[in-house]
């Protein structure tokens, strides 16, 4: 373990701190409010390296939240308001398959006709993060912005940690050194912690991601004119979607900011579809006139409204260890995990991270030992980043199948809504004594999962299927959209045990309904290891689960 001796001297004898949090994004800031809403006598430091405020729009990636990112957001963070002020209102996931189509109205969408009970926000983080470095300075935390971490020694045991930083405002590069009881890596993909202990894990997930902002909005509804498109939802607002047009092997996100700018990327799997061909604007541009030529021609005559354009390479990865309670250390946000992009976790990870972090420190606070809690949180944490891995690994090869792709969306959702979802809504995560009952159940769930993903990759490789003009409404999936209401239902002892296995019930169904549809499709197509999880099959009662979807 580094010590601390060869650190800077201390520039001032007020240098100690509860809690030094390296990275003042979306991640650290949330961390701090979080702490500082449990605990109003911490000592925070929050340690920047961009100026404030931030611009808006062009900023960062990742704008787009969902069910437990923006209940984080609104109800633990108390920013319901904020969000509602500043926020647009998000008209959840729309697909369209519409590789090398110009209208949207003669493929297959799948959506909700209108706003499901339980929503979620797409963040403009420029304005967002500037609130709430506003937010956490007013509670007495110090954001120290414009800074640059130039060192840092993570002390052992009881040992204090020190974090040099440096004003890049100064002239003469004034150094302060200070030190902490608890250290926070919040640095995004700069993984501070994570590079000094040699933490990287890389997964088998391979994608790479470009994106760029347009200060413009962009309305899919302007694409077309046909009435009975324009008709199917009310209200008639798509753009307030996260939209995705997919193809094979890839998707493309249309995601609106309140700033006025709209949100552009392309998010593929590098086998078919290599960074070279659109890692630059113009080299996207010919890549988008290829596979989205509608979305060329709209971009082609907002050229001189464009405000950015980055990329990534592998930009999913793991991490070995994410909490040290020995050493009073944890990594929150991009420090730690990166899923996919795709059904925007993001938000969801930093909510868990930050929830179990917060616990930590209120343990410690009460002078107990956290090992046992740091180990426990880190194996749930680390479980729900394998847990959700399968959804994404492998698949991109079903994006353009209109026939596949919906079962499964609606499977993912379900995974979501009836399994991760209920744990955060209830307040289960940080509760070690429900976690221990709850995870045998949780592990078979996810063993389902894995089987059902992997039924479905196995039937995308056999050929691709029709992509009719319709829309598949999830707001008219009865089962679908009481999934989606009953998350904010508040739910206690056997009351929570009886929801819960209720939604694992239904994700059985649903696998059993996958199975059958397949075969039915693939007659030879390999389900066994599906069957064997779900066991001896009950008689099915009432309307099947995939109706809305058989057509």
């Amino acid at each position: 373990m580094l010590q601390h001796q060869s650190m800077e001297p201390f520039l001032s004898s007020n240098n100690h701190r509860d809690v030094i949090i390296m990275g003042g994004g979306l991640a650290g800031l949330t961390l701090a409010l979080q702490l500082k809403r449990k605990h109003p006598e911490l000592d925070i430091d929050v340690i920047e390296r961009r100026a404030h405020p931030v611009p808006l729009a062009a900023h960062k990636v990742g704008e787009s939240s969902v069910e437990i990112g923006a209940h984080y957001f609104a109800e633990v963070l108390g920013l319901k308001d904020l969000l509602k002020e500043q926020q647009l209102k998000k008209f959840g996931f729309r697909f369209f398959f519409s590789d090398g189509q110009a209208d949207l109205a003669q493929v297959t969408e799948l959506g909700a006709s209108t706003f499901l009970p339980t929503g979620s926000w797409q963040l403009d983080r420029g304005l967002f993060e500037n609130s709430l470095a506003q937010r956490v300075r007013e509670l007495g935390v110090r954001f120290t912005d414009s800074s640059v971490i130039r060192e840092f020694a993570i002390g052992s045991g009881d040992e204090p940690h020190t974090v040099v930083i440096e004003r890049k405002s100064t002239q003469d590069g004034e150094r302060q050194s200070l030190q902490s009881r608890w250290l926070i890596d919040a640095s995004g993909r700069a993984g501070l912690i994570k590079r000094k202990l040699g933490l990287a894990d890389n997964n088998a997930h391979e994608g790479n991601a470009v994106w760029f902002r347009i200060a413009e909005r962009i309305n899919v509804d302007d694409w077309s004119d046909d009435a009975e498109f324009l008709s199917r939802c009310d209200p008639p607002h798509r753009w307030l979607s996260t939209i995705h047009l997919v193809g094979e092997g890839y998707w493309v996100w249309l995601i609106p900011l309140s700033s006025g700018s709209h949100s552009v990327g392309i998010v593929c799997d590098p086998t078919l579809h290599p960074i070279e061909q659109m890692n630059s604007f113009e080299a996207a541009m010919g890549w988008f006139a290829k596979h989205q030529p509608k979305l060329h021609a709209v971009l082609d005559a907002k050229r001189d409204k464009l405000q950015d354009f980055a990329f990534f390479k592998r930009f999913s990865y793991g991490c070995k260890k994410v909490f040290s309670g020995s050493d009073r250390w944890a990594l929150t946000g991009e420090a730690g995990v990166f899923l996919d992009p795709f059904y925007s976790p993001g938000s969801d990870f930093i909510a868990f991270a930050n929830s179990f972090i917060t616990e930590l420190v209120t343990q410690d606070k009460g002078r107990r030992s956290v090992d046992m809690y740091a180990n426990m949180f880190e194996r749930i944490y680390l479980a729900l980043y394998s847990g959700m891995l399968p959804l994404y690994t492998g698949q991109y090869g079903l994006f353009g199948d209109a026939k596949i792709m919906p079962i499964k969306v609606i499977w993912d959702y379900t995974f979501y809504w009836g399994v991760m979802c209920p744990l955060f809504f209830q307040g289960k995560l940080t509760d070690i004594v429900a976690m221990a009952r709850l995870t045998p159940k949780l592990e078979r769930a996810q063993a389902i999962n894995v089987a059902v993903q992997s039924v479905l990759q196995r039937w995308g490789a056999l050929g691709r299927h029709a992509n009719p003009r319709r829309m598949i409404d999830q707001a008219k999936i009865p089962w679908f959209a009481e999934m989606n209401r009953a998350l904010t239902d508040k739910l206690e002892g056997k009351a929570f045990d009886m929801q819960f296995d209720q939604s694992l019930a239904q994700l059985a169904q649903l696998a059993q309904e996958i199975a059958d549809v397949a075969l039915a499709s693939e007659p030879g197509l390999d389900v066994a290891a599906l069957r064997t999880l779900l066991g001896e099959r009950k008689p099915q009662t009432g309307e099947p689960m995939l109706l809305a979807l058989a057509a």
